[in-house]
């Protein structure tokens, strides 16, 4: 409704939209210090690290000639990956140890209502009616 409105050409300062029914969905579980946690953050320091690795071996590439590059390549790539599977492990070690409240996920509205003020309900009507 709200968007028709502004659709229509009226002034969404003088739209008030009220949510009814609120309700605060649980949280997720917390990341812990459980291992497919710091696999996870490992696996994914890892694939960072090898992008990151594998670019700055494509660049220092430029700059050798004959067929070393395709070390300098592999050599950026996997010691990007194990430089950010280590950042990615002590990150998630870090941040965990600070982390011990986590808040709702999501709050969920049942029902919306949107409301005009009535010196400007005409113009509303008027802006709705298709014809």
């Amino acid at each position: 409704m709200a968007g028709r409105l502004s659709d229509a050409g009226f002034p969404v300062e003088r739209i008030r939209i009220i949510g009814t029914g609120l309700r605060a969905e649980p949280a997720t579980a917390r990341p812990g210090r459980s291992g497919p946690d710091k696999t996870r953050a490992a696996l994914l320091g890892a694939g960072l690290g090898a992008w990151l690795g594998l670019l700055t071996g494509l660049v220092l590439g430029l700059f050798i000639a004959g067929p070393a590059w395709l070390s300098v390549l592999l050599g950026g790539l996997l010691i990007g990956a194990f430089l950010g599977g280590l950042t990615g492990l002590l990150t998630h070690w870090a941040v965990d140890r600070r982390t011990d409240h986590a808040g709702p996920s999501a709050i969920r509205v049942q029902r919306f209502a949107v409301e005009v003020h009535p010196a400007h309900a005409a113009d509303a009507v008027r802006a709705l009616d298709p014809a």
